[in-house]
């Protein structure tokens, strides 16, 4: 068999049962473990699936550019920012993490709402400036420009001054055995740490995300409250994820 072939093989699997395991694709294919990890080695660094131990799990689309990321499933993360919103009571400290899904929550925040909120992203305290009621925290630190947001010493620092009510979590992958996961190592430490000051954390899960896995683990789906997804996402795709107790609230 062809290289071209396997991949294409490989990337079916992949695309079909949502995983790959190296030792089950070498028996099906008649080939050593070692010829399927250097594929699933080549796969990854064209970006094509995340390597884990045993295998591969889908990548997530969602590694791109701040900018890039703004032309993904638009309408799903304006449900879920709306949702998100709507979840915000009055007097709550709430902290909202960077990127393009919490620029929706931001967004839709009424305009009496009378709230502190959190967060480490400028683009974020930039889109509150016009909601009085509001007082904004922004966090300091070190700009990290791919999600414009503030990382660092000097950031997580200031984290441990903080309680929150609720954290609205932004990551790229969202898998039920994988965890969370971002692209970014400082990112996964600047997420976990949050999370840990918050009373409730709830994961912006955007239907690119779901099922997918980045490089850096976040932290354990155990250890969140819940997720925030699209409302006409396929029954299969969230049953992992009610098994494990979350909280699932459909945008």
């Amino acid at each position: 068999m062809l290289t071209s072939q396997r991949k294409r093989y490989i990337l079916d699997v992949l695309q079909r049962e949502g995983q790959v395991v190296a030792r089950h694709i070498s028996q099906e294919l008649n080939l050593s473990e070692d010829t399927i990890r250097r594929d699933l080695r080549e796969l990854a660094q064209e970006g094509l699936l995340q390597r884990v131990h045993g295998g591969a799990l889908p990548a997530s689309p969602a590694v791109a550019d701040f900018a890039g990321r703004t032309a993904l499933s638009v309408p799903g993360k304006q449900a879920i920012g709306r949702a998100a919103a709507e979840m915000i009571r009055p007097g709550q400290i709430v902290f909202l993490d960077g990127g393009t899904t919490a620029v929706q929550i931001a967004r839709h925040l009424p305009h009496g709402l009378q709230a502190t909120v959190i967060t480490h992203s400028p683009t974020i305290a930039v889109e509150l400036v016009h909601l009085p009621a509001i007082e904004v925290i922004l966090i300091g630190g070190r700009l990290f420009r791919h999600s414009i947001v503030t990382v660092g010493t000097a950031a997580l620092e200031a984290l441990s001054r903080i309680r929150a009510d609720i954290y609205f979590m932004g990551v790229t992958g969202v898998h039920p055995q994988a965890g969370l996961s971002t692209g970014d190592l400082e990112e996964a430490y600047m997420k976990q740490a949050i999370s840990g000051i918050a009373a409730e954390t709830y994961v912006l899960a955007s239907r690119e995300k779901l099922g997918a896995a980045s490089p850096y683990i976040v932290t354990a789906l155990a250890d969140v409250t819940g997720l925030i997804v699209e409302r006409d996402l396929p029954e299969q795709t969230l049953q992992p994820f009610r098994e494990l107790g979350l909280t699932i609230i459909e945008a």
